[in-house]
């Protein structure tokens, strides 16, 4: 009898304990943990959409400085054309002026990459009223009599196909024509030998004296200095780079107001001319597998819905004079591309587009590496706290039984001590006559 006494003391001291200190410890534990999974959970999309949305508007206000830093360079371009518009007519005031306007170029040479003054403008020439050239500077020298031409015909032209006496011929004093980029066309095989894009953006201007018009005046910009702007950005970095590589997925690009591609990382992508002055036509949905097949991938973004149809979104969204990011695919990646137009607005580029606009893109994959590795770490740090609080949780229970158990044989003692011996042996006595009645 008294052994079973024991036994229900203790059961009920165990189940008082259990109820009261274990199970209310083992819900605290289990809620502290699953707070922390989910604040860890949260955190870490947190992190990740903080870190996207942070990357686009970095990227996107690059675009925009970029942007702006090339319309306010064509800006100047055209203050130097209407200011050599008034120079004396001599080959040494014009071999001057070009020797005057350079800026420097990063060059390649025997490995090694170096800043060089370069010409602005390639080429200055002075026609008369019939599109003979009377003055025209070439590379900083005078071209020789014998040697210069009538460009009111376009196949007479430095490329064969340039249109732009007749376009200036029609304009007020003051006014400025500009023609498209224009330049041979280097295709995939060329370009993978080192041979790169070289071209020009004319600007013309008519010229008149007393009697009325006498010609026009054309400056070619050495289109170096225009694709310098985006060739060396890689968006993800803060610095510069010779040029940028097109496989990664990060590089800008600079799109005109028709759509094509005359600034990009690989060449074979700008537009260009055939040897006989056509154009290179650009990529479409029925003829671009056989371009590509033969290494001649001209871009023009209004066309390339058949690779992603945001696209020509961007093109049309940036024509419109408007910035901003969107994602598209291109070459099965994923890529995130900010644009903002050149806001240079002539009679050919007229608002809002204006130029055209600058392009930035960056794979997600590859940028999104940051966000990875601090959700990694997040998820890490979650779990490391919810092992921690398991094993303590597991060790706590261990060590309450423990206590439990002294305290319960300690509560026995308490109660053999305080019960008076008499009563004891009558309860013997008591379980003793119980059985003989029983029996």
């Amino acid at each position: 009898m008294a052994e079973t006494k024991k036994d229900k003391q203790w059961f009920t001291v165990a189940r008082v304990f259990f109820l009261l200190i274990v199970i209310p410890l083992s819900l605290m534990a289990i809620l502290i943990a699953n707070g922390i999974f989910k604040l860890g959970v949260t955190v870490k999309a947190g992190t990740v959409n903080v870190l996207d949305q942070k990357a686009q508007e970095e990227i996107k206000l690059r675009a925009v400085n970029t942007a702006n830093e090339i319309a306010s360079f064509l800006m100047e371009r055209q203050k130097d054309l209407l200011i050599a518009a008034i120079l004396p007519a001599s080959d040494a005031a014009y071999r001057q002026f070009i020797r005057e306007n350079k800026k420097p170029l990063w060059i390649r040479e025997n490995g090694k990459v170096s800043s060089v003054p370069t010409y602005l403008y390639a080429e200055m020439a002075l026609t008369d009223r019939a599109g003979n050239e009377l003055i025209k500077i070439v590379n900083g020298e005078a071209v020789p009599q014998a040697k210069l031409k009538n460009v009111s015909k376009p196949a007479d032209t430095t490329y064969k196909s340039e249109a732009y006496f007749a376009a200036a011929k029609g304009l007020n004093r003051g006014e400025v024509y500009l023609s498209p980029v224009t330049g041979w066309y280097v295709n995939r095989a060329d370009f993978a030998k080192g041979k790169r894009f070289t071209g020009i953006l004319r600007m013309t201007t008519p010229v008149f004296d007393r009697q009325g018009f006498t010609g026009v005046l054309t400056l070619a910009l050495d289109i170096r200095h225009l694709a310098g702007f985006t060739d060396h950005i890689i968006p993800t970095q803060t610095g510069q780079v010779f040029e940028a590589d097109a496989s990664t997925g990060n590089y800008a690009y600079l799109v005109d107001n028709r759509g094509f591609v005359i600034s990009h990382p690989s060449d074979y992508h700008i537009a260009g001319l055939n040897a006989d002055g056509s154009a290179v036509p650009a990529l479409t949905d029925k003829d671009a597998a056989e371009m590509t097949k033969r290494g001649e991938e001209v871009l023009n973004l209004n066309q390339l819905g058949f690779l992603d149809s945001s696209l020509p979104q961007i093109a049309s969204d940036a024509a419109a004079g408007n910035a901003g990011v969107k994602t598209h695919k291109a070459g099965g990646q994923t890529k995130l591309a900010a644009y903002a137009p050149v806001k240079f607005f002539t009679k050919e580029t007229p608002p809002p587009g204006g130029f055209g606009w600058v392009g930035m893109t960056l794979d997600v994959g590859q940028y999104n590496e940051l966000a990875i590795a601090a959700s990694r770490n997040i998820e890490k740090e979650t779990k490391s706290w919810t092992s921690t609080i398991i094993i303590i949780l597991v060790t706590s229970i261990i060590l309450l039984f423990l206590i439990l158990a002294l305290l319960a044989r300690g509560i026995s003692r308490s109660i053999e001590a305080e019960v008076p011996e008499e009563a004891i042996e009558a309860a013997k006595l008591y379980d003793d006559e119980d059985e003989d009645d029983d029996k």
